[in-house]
């Protein structure tokens, strides 16, 4: 599996953790509660954790092409959740520093 990171500092990161597990549980087999969630795509997986101040996404999939879109999917969705902060998504390696 390849994996990759980003962290979003927000005061509302567990808003937002829900928010992306309700909406993506329409089609796709999702758990989460108020500080962790995870998203099963069909390429890949989301795994979603909120803490004081900011949200943490771990994605995994087995090649690049599918990392991608796993990325690309949670990112858009959270950019349109969270407009009014405009977050900012950094995808990095795991373990990268």
């Amino acid at each position: 599996m390849i994996v990759s990171e980003a962290r979003v500092t927000t005061a509302l990161a567990s808003r937002y953790l829900v928010q992306l597990c309700k909406h993506f549980r329409h089609k796709i087999a999702v758990e989460y509660d108020d500080a962790r969630g995870r998203a099963e795509f069909a390429m890949g997986v989301c795994v979603m954790e909120a803490d004081g101040g900011a949200l943490s996404l771990r994605c995994e999939a087995p090649d690049a092409a599918a990392l991608m879109q796993v990325e690309s999917i949670v990112g858009q969705h959270l950019e349109r959740f969270a407009w009014k902060e405009k977050p900012s998504l950094s995808w990095t390696p795991a373990g990268a520093a």
